[in-house]
């Protein structure tokens, strides 16, 4: 299927005409696919979705013009339902629980087709290849592609999701929070570099967790078990090179209520590559429990001061002696 005026859409080109074409989404666990889901039927497109078991929220079959359930190791069958249905452009939204690839019999208990079997041999049978994330769905996007299914990023498609360089909370970080968003920063990207995880949680300079396989919330609670009641700051931040189609940094009112619970004070997320979900819910829970929230760039921790409104007790704010790479 060709757009209107008989020239394939590129899809390196996002502002181009897709709506011609029915577009797919791969929706795992969490607000974001149904957030796209709804983006994406607000621009007008027809969104044939395949929705993971035991992950995807029921209300996409709702929104969607057409809704499947999906095993997680079935991309030869995903991929032939996408083209019986016309897609040939899709994005991935949404968290797949890596934890549970290590749970007894995983492997039997999703069934995977011949085709997920042939994919990932390396990966599960001969061991040539690691089982990092970036890895895995670098795999998935392979595998997509071979059958003619082009994965695009759904920000593409939804921009506004991407959290803006802005203080996010009335109250700003304190001068020894400061600090600790710079000395976490610099370890949430070499984390991230490593394809490890995406946040760390630091108090008074001093790593309290970093983010693995068991996700942000996860490690956010971690955290809060070693430093109940003193409060701590988590710094989540992109890949340096992030692949916008994949795993990238989101967070929403489950995050922050999971801060809640955990003792956490301040949260630090990359602007332009971080999600946002149900922004005035978090705005409002950030405010009902005096968390600060600040979404920056790189390129604003080598200032001698911080561009964001600061603490009463704390005038002033530290140079952050690092370099941006």
């Amino acid at each position: 299927m060709l757009s209107p005026n008989g020239i394939d859409p590129d899809p390196n080109d996002p502002t181009q005409n897709f709506n011609s074409l029915p577009f797919g989404l791969i929706a795992g666990w969490g607000r974001y696919p149904v957030l796209l889901a709804k983006a994406l039927k607000a621009n007008g497109f027809t969104v044939v979705c395949l929705g993971v078991h035991d992950h995807a929220d029921p209300e996409l079959a709702e929104i969607c013009d057409v809704f499947k359930w999906s095993g997680i190791a079935r991309f030869g069958s995903a991929a032939r339902f996408f083209r019986k249905k016309g897609v040939r452009y899709a994005s991935m939204a949404g968290k797949i629980h890596k934890k549970l690839l290590f749970t007894p019999g995983f492997i039997w208990k999703q069934l995977p087709d011949l085709y997920t079997c042939s994919m990932f041999m390396s990966h599960f049978i001969f061991r040539k290849k690691d089982c990092k994330d970036d890895t895995l769905l670098l795999t998935v996007v392979d595998a997509f592609e071979r059958k003619g299914i082009k994965l695009l990023p759904g920000t593409d498609f939804a921009p506004e999701m991407l959290v803006k360089r802005q203080l996010l909370t009335k109250k700003g970080p304190s001068k020894a929070q400061w600090k600790d968003i710079c000395f976490g920063w610099n370890l949430a990207r070499e984390m991230g570099r490593l394809d490890v995880g995406q946040s760390v949680s630091v108090k008074n300079q001093a790593v309290l967790a970093v983010e693995a396989i068991e996700g942000t919330d996860e490690a956010i609670r971690r955290a809060g078990s070693l430093c109940r009641g003193n409060g701590f700051t988590v710094v989540k931040v992109a890949k340096p090179g992030q692949d916008m189609r994949f795993d990238v940094p989101t967070f929403g009112p489950g995050t922050v209520q999971t801060m809640i619970d955990s003792g956490a004070s301040v949260l630090a997320v990359e602007a332009q590559k971080t999600i946002f979900i149900d922004q005035d819910e978090v705005i409002r829970l950030a405010e009902k429990h005096n968390i600060v929230i600040v979404a920056v760039y790189e390129e604003d921790l080598i200032f001698s001061e911080s561009p964001f409104p600061v603490k009463e007790e704390d005038s002033a704010i530290p140079v952050c002696t690092r370099s941006v790479s």
